[in-house]
């Protein structure tokens, strides 16, 4: 009977890891993921450097944001897209989901090997997965992905195998500092801070804090990983035919200028204010997003566990305290820098599994239901105001979803099992939600396409190269930013420009002496309290979308150059 069991248990976890990467992977190609806006400056550094045919120097027409990251993201995205030849989000981002998926592949190893059960690394691998800035950060065109997964693999090497590690006196050190360089390379010099800091921690840590024996056997190790990855970042340098511009841009611009006070000055930043030290504080439940119960229950678990905490414990503990410590100092702080330490509070989510109580877990069911229904409600305003938007496959999704959070509540031997299975739902509910404003809704016609194939089309920006993810619509077109804060109204666009995009309310006409060419549905941002009250009585169409039409004016001067060539540069 027992072994039954452990076999449909075994078949259960796999078929949630099948979920899990299905979930990963749908959606991939679209506009509308959750995603971070760093995205597009990245695309676009990554297009204008393939076309130079180059490797570097990085190229960009943004200012001051060229030599913004290190070159592997950016060389990644050329090797995908076969040197800018295939062109499309697809291409760029599943690297990055191919990067999650070891991440998690590490989590279930390491979690298996400190716990002796296959359970238990299955249970980790799916919180990490089903953790939402995993999801958010581990599927878009970012650095994260490779970020997360260069920085735990030390981590995981000391781990995993530990007694043999620890005791390296160069192969390891050597292997934990070429690790290091390649994630260097991906994110900045800077990260060897937390990470050499962690790292020479554990090994006091490992020596059961006798100073000398730490000093006089291993702590060069640390440094010797340190410095050969500073080695390889260096190589940076080396090969970049204008190092000055690295450094003034990349180490003054980017790193150091972290370090400067905004607004009030660098103490009132670190008490209020968006970047403060209470937003880190915060950082790793707002992290988990529906998970945030749990994690925050794995803090009280842990304090109260404080003296039974097992070795590997207190090490990945040490891990998640020096990263939050760094980055506390820096006048920017955000929940995104503590992301490297997030596969390590899969592990000890997992570990402590069972020690969570159970009413903790039901609050991420009921928030993750309330989600469901939120998109349920949504959808069916919308399926009456565009019939067919929505099939039979989104409804029975929703369904099995909130099935399976019911059945989760209903008893406590499905609780902890179903949790992350319900979460792992809901995102690919948000993502089939917003699947059709990928499609024929939310996308140009070919004739459309065809017209602007090799003219200068002006379209609406709100975030540096904002523009580039309008030239995955408009592919063939000169695709040029103006900035939507210049609040232009479509007459004074058409005095400006001869082809331009425009978002009006439905029910808006275009300006006259104006042809338009094709028309798109796009979501909007930003509502405001009345407009969210109004969405939530049932008013949803009217204020959370927005038609977006291709105009052709009339009223330029065809010798006259567009104005205001810099857009949202």
């Amino acid at each position: 009977m027992n072994g039954r069991l452990g076999r449909l248990h075994l078949l259960w976890n796999v078929l949630a890891l099948a979920l899990a990467v299905f979930t990963y992977c749908y959606g991939l190609d679209s506009q509308h993921i959750p995603k971070n806006g760093d995205e597009y400056p990245y695309e676009h550094i990554t297009r204008l450097t393939a076309a130079s045919g180059h490797l570097l120097p990085l190229q960009s027409e943004l200012d001051g944001m060229r030599n913004t990251k290190p070159p592997l993201l950016f060389w990644q995205g050329i090797a995908s897209t076969h040197w800018g030849q295939d062109w499309d989000l697809w291409h760029l981002r599943y690297p990055s989901v191919i990067y999650t998926l070891l991440t998690a592949l590490l989590v279930f190893l390491l979690a298996r090997r400190l716990s002796g059960q296959s359970e238990t690394g299955f249970v980790a691998a799916l919180t990490f997965l089903a953790f939402f800035s995993t999801y958010r950060y581990g599927r878009p065109f970012l650095v994260n992905p490779p970020e997360v997964f260069w920085f735990f693999l030390p981590f995981f090497t000391l781990l995993y195998w530990r007694q043999q590690a620890f005791a390296s006196g160069f192969l390891v050190p050597l292997l934990l500092g070429g690790e290091i360089g390649i994630g260097l390379l991906y994110k900045s010099f800077a990260l060897l801070a937390p990470v050499g800091l962690a790292l020479a921690w554990w090994y006091l840590h490992q020596r059961r804090y006798r100073w000398r024996e730490f000093l006089l056997q291993d702590a060069y190790k640390p440094v010797l990983a340190g410095i050969v990855a500073l080695a390889l970042f260096s190589l940076w340098f080396v090969f970049d035919p204008d190092p000055q511009s690295v450094w003034r841009e990349f180490v003054v611009g980017e790193n150091a200028g972290k370090f400067e006070a905004h607004g009030g000055g660098y103490w009132t930043g670190l008490l209020w204010g968006g970047s403060s030290i209470w937003a880190l504080v915060l950082g790793y439940p707002m992290n988990a997003g529906l998970l945030a119960f749990p994690v925050a229950a794995l803090f009280c678990v842990a304090w109260r566990r404080r003296y039974q905490l097992g070795d590997a414990e207190q090490m990945l503990w040490i891990w998640m305290a020096v990263l939050f410590l760094v980055f506390a100092v820096p006048s920017q702080r955000s929940a995104r820098y503590l992301l490297e330490a997030m596969p390590g509070v899969a592990v000890l989510c997992a570990l402590n599994w069972q020690r969570i109580p159970r009413w903790v877990f039901v609050l991420t069911l009921l928030a993750a239901g309330v989600l469901l229904a939120l998109l349920a409600r949504l959808a069916a305003s919308l399926q009456g105001e565009a019939a067919g938007m929505y099939g039979w496959s989104f409804w029975m999704l929703l369904g099995v979803a909130l099935a399976l959070a019911a059945l989760a509540l209903s008893g406590p031997q499905f609780t902890r099992r179903l949790v992350n299975v319900v979460v792992l739902l809901t995102f690919l509910a948000l993502a089939a939600f917003l699947r059709p404003f990928d499609g024929a809704l939310g996308t140009y016609d070919d004739a459309a396409r065809h017209y602007v194939q090799d003219k200068d089309v002006w379209v609406p920006c709100n975030f540096r190269a904002h523009d580039e993810g309008d030239r995955f619509m408009l592919p063939a077109a000169h695709v040029h930013g103006y900035d939507e804060n210049w609040n232009l109204q479509p007459a004074e666009l058409a005095a400006r420009y001869r082809l331009f995009a425009v978002q009006l309310p439905f029910g808006a006409e275009a300006c006259a002496g104006c042809k338009v060419i094709g028309q798109r549905m796009e979501i909007r941002g930003r509502q405001s309290p009345d407009e969210l009250h109004a969405m939530l009585g049932g008013d949803v169409f009217r204020h959370l979308f927005v038609k977006e039409l291709l105009v052709e004016s009339s009223l330029v001067d065809p010798n006259v150059p567009d104005k205001n060539k810099e857009g949202c540069r």
